[in-house]
């Protein structure tokens, strides 16, 4: 599920906010992975 919304923040379908704070850390982690650090913010 971490990387249905990774992928849905990155092309602009989603925000960092509207993730569930229990995946929050992991979709952040994944961001960082994929060089995308200022979409996790």
């Amino acid at each position: 599920m971490a990387v249905i919304y990774a992928t849905l923040i990155v092309k602009g379908k989603k925000t960092i906010d509207q993730v569930p704070l229990t995946i929050r850390d992991q979709v952040k982690q994944i961001l960082i992975d994929l060089e995308c650090p200022e979409l996790a913010e």
